[in-house]
């Protein structure tokens, strides 16, 4: 483990259920990035995996958030207002340092982000692989949630992701930046030209030059 960084694991009871925090901490922090899992999986995604072991290095904690029906044990997501709720729970924990706080999360834990960073007081939100739409369902947008975001905003996007091209999106407040052929997950295919940990150094290199830029 780098000496840049110390992890814990805490549990944090929330009206959804208990959550579970699992922080990689700075020796210096000057922000915190509180993120989230999405629907069909857990904190063990790559991202948010290789987030965690890069921002402490550059000054941000990352605390890596269990949604109560990931901790619970069930395999499908709740309703998004109960993770909405859940979410709401946590973050008097992740808020606790005093710091400003980065509300973020892949896919659905992205949409919660953003439907809870004004009434939360995050300092901004990071969407990874924002669901824009069903797949194959361009007319069930979600664009409405990431415009209500109202706080600086980034979007990390697969080029060939089904939830939502980076062409599909609208313009807006926020900032999109472009995973080359990558998928939900940021997986790429042969022909991208870029191997999978290259296509992962994409979403951390611009995650952290991001962050930097943050007041």
């Amino acid at each position: 483990m780098s000496t840049e960084t110390t992890k814990t694991t805490e549990t944090v009871e929330t009206d959804a259920g208990t959550a579970r925090l699992t922080w990689h901490r700075a020796r210096k922090p000057r922000l915190v990035l509180a993120v989230s899992h999405g629907a069909g999986g857990g904190i063990e995604a790559r991202d948010l995996q290789a987030l965690a072991a890069v921002l402490p290095g550059h000054g941000v904690s990352v605390a890596l958030v269990e949604q109560p029906w990931r901790v619970a044990g069930k395999k499908v997501a709740t309703a998004p207002k109960t993770l909405d709720v859940g979410w709401r729970g946590i973050w008097p924990a992740v808020a606790g340092p005093g710091l400003p706080v980065i509300s973020g999360g892949r896919s659905a834990g992205a949409r919660v982000a953003c439907r809870t960073a004004t009434e939360l007081g995050a300092h901004a939100v990071l969407a990874l692989s924002f669901p824009l739409h069903p797949p194959g369902r361009p007319e069930k947008s979600r664009a409405a949630e990431l415009l209500g975001a109202g706080v600086p905003t980034l979007v990390v996007q697969g080029g060939n992701d089904p939830f939502g091209k980076p062409g599909e999106f609208p313009e807006g407040g926020y900032e999109l930046c472009e995973v080359p052929y990558g998928d939900h997950g940021f997986a790429v295919p042969k022909r991208a030209g870029i191997t999978p940990d290259q296509a992962l150094e994409i979403v951390t290199a611009e995650v952290v030059r991001w962050v930097a830029s943050l007041g």
